[in-house]
């Protein structure tokens, strides 16, 4: 049998204190492979200490790419002979190899990575990458063990995505850049990471223009050199931390993430009657002495409320008074979490209309993607298994606030997208321990 790090989790009262938040895990992994691309070292700072981050640099490493990683800086420059082929070895892991497609392609004219993988949270088709590198001139196979690609130069064309996917959008960037002539993306995804990205792109050398309407126009160019940059804090922990305070009735000052990456959380939040404090140096919100607020809430992409903002709302909902509903539009299996809150006392139904706000792409199938929350729940200790890295999360905040103590299992998909989240819970006065279990 093997042995796994399990947490256990007193309730303790209100979370209090200051957490100081790192770049994204969703950020960071896309910089290291896009700084493959560069002629010279690349660096990358406020890294968070993730672990996504390790799997990336073994990857890269794979290919001939050096990494070296401190606590906060990362860098990175390819080497001399580069390796095409992301080793089989990876498989599952996360989604980093599709994105490598392109970069390999401008390197070696040439490419191999294997399945991606991922939280369990929907499906997240490869075929987005695929047609957009085959528009661009490459001969791209898909087999039962990976995807395979192969072109002596990408060429610029006319891009439309089905859905503006965060995904498919990095694919095109990192391909475009480096590719012969003008590619222009219409429908691309707009999100802050994506931003960052083609600015670090940029600052390497790329020509790329955001126009409006979800259009990016990059025009290629015939070499990237290194560069550096800083990470912007992430948005997905600045706003767990902030529900960690408001479910606890506590108050958690979250440092390090602007407030323009946190617009629609924070109205979301100050509509259900949370009180915020926003300055240059944190963010904070407490919760009036009568509670929070119900409410009806839709995920969407950028600018609307974020798909992974939403795990942690759930637990809110269920300490707030009333009936709340969450409509989720972005993934069809992204509530596969809520079994393990409801063993912790969560009153959660789960259904496959669209309830919250209009029809979405997964109206009139089997996806359970909508809830109904009843609040306030009293809600006790359990012994749960964490399906991903937000349901993670999750399951410590409805800990926290538990009758009775709780074990979770599964604490790796936590530290795989949190920076250090045990030792942040601990500095806010939750009462955690690690322990070991078969």
């Amino acid at each position: 049998m093997i042995a796994e790090e399990v947490w256990k989790i007193e309730p303790s009262g209100p979370l209090r204190g200051d957490v100081e938040v790192r770049g994204s895990k969703n950020g960071v992994s896309k910089h290291m492979v896009a700084a493959m691309l560069g002629d010279g070292e690349s660096s990358i700072h406020n890294a968070p200490e993730v672990g996504e981050v390790g799997i990336t640099a073994d990857m890269l490493r794979a290919l001939g790419i050096r990494v070296e990683i401190s606590r906060t800086e990362i860098r990175i420059e390819k080497g001399p002979a580069i390796e095409p082929r992301v080793p089989d070895a990876f498989t599952g892991l996360n989604r980093i190899p599709i994105l490598m497609l392109g970069p390999l392609l401008h390197l070696a004219g040439e490419a191999f990575v294997p399945l991606v993988g991922g939280d369990p949270i929907g499906r997240r088709p490869v075929n987005f990458h695929v047609e957009a590198l085959r528009a661009m001139g490459a001969e791209v196979e898909v087999g039962e063990s990976g995807i395979f690609a192969k072109a002596a130069r990408l060429r610029g064309t006319r891009i439309e995505l089905p859905y503006p996917s965060v995904g498919a959008t990095e694919t095109v960037l990192m391909s475009a850049v480096l590719a012969e002539g003008k590619t222009v993306l219409k429908n691309a995804a707009t999100e802050p990471e994506v931003v960052e990205l083609a600015l670090f792109l940029q600052r390497m050398g790329a020509m790329i223009e955001l126009s409006p309407d979800r259009r990016i126009v990059i025009e290629g160019v015939e070499r990237l050199h290194g560069a550096s940059t800083w990470l912007a804090g992430d948005r997905i922990e600045a706003f767990s931390y902030l529900a960690a305070g408001l479910i606890t009735q506590g108050e958690v000052r979250v440092h390090g993430c602007p407030q323009d990456r946190l617009v629609t959380a924070i109205t979301t939040l100050a509509r259900m009657g949370a009180r915020f404090d926003i300055n240059d140096e944190y963010l904070c919100a407490t919760a009036p002495p009568e509670g929070l607020r119900a409410a009806a809430v839709q995920t969407d992409t950028h600018p609307g409320f974020m798909t992974d903002w939403q795990t942690p709302l759930m637990v809110l909902f269920t300490q707030s008074h009333g009936m709340s509903v969450l409509h989720e539009t972005v993934f069809e299996n992204r509530l596969v979490y809520v079994p393990a809150l409801q063993k912790m006392g969560c009153e959660i139904e789960v259904f496959d209309q669209c309830l919250g706000g209009p029809a979405c792409r997964y109206h009139d199938t089997n996806a359970r993607h909508s809830a109904v929350v009843r609040g306030v729940s009293r809600l006790r200790g359990a012994d749960v298994t964490l399906p991903d890295i937000r349901a993670g999360f999750s399951a410590v905040l409805a800990a926290a606030v538990a009758d009775g103590p709780s074990t979770l299992r599964g604490v790796h998909h936590i530290e795989r997208g949190y920076h250090r989240p045990f030792e942040q819970f601990a500095s806010l006065g939750l009462n955690i321990s690690r322990d070991s279990a078969e």
